[in-house]
């Protein structure tokens, strides 16, 4: 499936079909390709929102987690959205997170899937070695529980990217940033009602980082998904969507009186 890519003023977006907003925040390597089947499923129920987050735009100054939610901050306001569900995975939740904590106004609920912001293996300290396919191929494999939803052109789009030097300082900016920027106790202010989806074999975001999540958020709820790794939307995307769903119409529902 094509999606449309809009720009107005500096932003560069994605938006399909009409309701609430469903905002979705990629992580470090994430590309569209990372959201199709959550864009499909949701788009006839919700304005499903896909920003491009600008990982190689900014200045190196501003390539850190703070920079990357300051720029969801005005796009978000650009577009004037309310009663948003803001989604992200990796280190999307991380921005997500460190926006809803600065400017909680918009936001109606928080989804958070293989989140950084509290621990993350990283990719090493070697890494990304540039030019090496192999490595690249391996260590985008160790993303999924089963290394073959680590696809040929997914790989490729990696590789790509770490081809290019600026693109390799910069990834390595944002993930030692990211290392840096770690909100532990502060998260106790989040007051969205909130939805952890955890793969039960993600080695970068392990479970117990979860259940982390799950004590420090107040008002959060946990899935673990199993047979899975780093991004469930991907890899287990009809049981990411549906308990997804079932938590976005509970949302909906009035609040009964006691």
């Amino acid at each position: 499936m094509q999606y449309t890519i809009h720009q107005q003023d500096k932003f560069k977006f994605i938006e399909e079909g009409e309701g609430e907003p469903l905002v979705l925040l990629h992580g470090l390597f994430g590309a569209l390709s990372n959201f199709k089947d959550l864009i499909e499923y949701f788009r006839p129920h919700y304005k499903v929102v896909v920003p491009m987050l600008p990982l190689f735009e900014l200045d190196i100054l501003h390539t850190t987690v703070g920079g990357l939610a300051k720029h969801v901050h005005k796009f978000l306001e650009l577009k004037d959205y309310k009663n948003v569900h803001l989604l992200g995975n990796s280190l999307g939740g991380h921005v997500g997170l460190v926006h809803v904590l600065k400017h909680p106004e918009r936001i109606k609920s928080l989804i958070l899937t293989g989140s950084s912001g509290l621990f993350e293996n990283g990719m090493g300290d070697s890494y990304p070695k540039r030019g090496d396919y192999e490595y690249i191929k391996k260590k985008t494999e160790v993303t999924f529980y089963d290394p073959k939803t680590a696809t040929e052109e997914l790989v490729n789009e990696v590789f790509e990217i770490t081809r290019n030097r600026l693109k390799v300082i910069k990834i390595i900016a944002l993930a030692k940033s990211a290392i840096r920027n770690n909100l532990g106790e502060e998260l106790s202010n989040i007051k969205q009602p909130t939805l952890l989806i955890w793969g039960n074999n993600d080695t970068i975001t392990p479970p117990f980082v979860a259940r982390e999540f799950n004590r420090l958020i107040p008002n959060s709820e946990l899935h673990f998904i199993d047979k899975c790794g780093h991004a469930p939307m991907m890899e287990q995307s009809e049981e990411f969507n549906q308990i997804l769903h079932k938590f976005l119409k509970k949302l909906a529902e009035p609040a009964t009186v006691a």
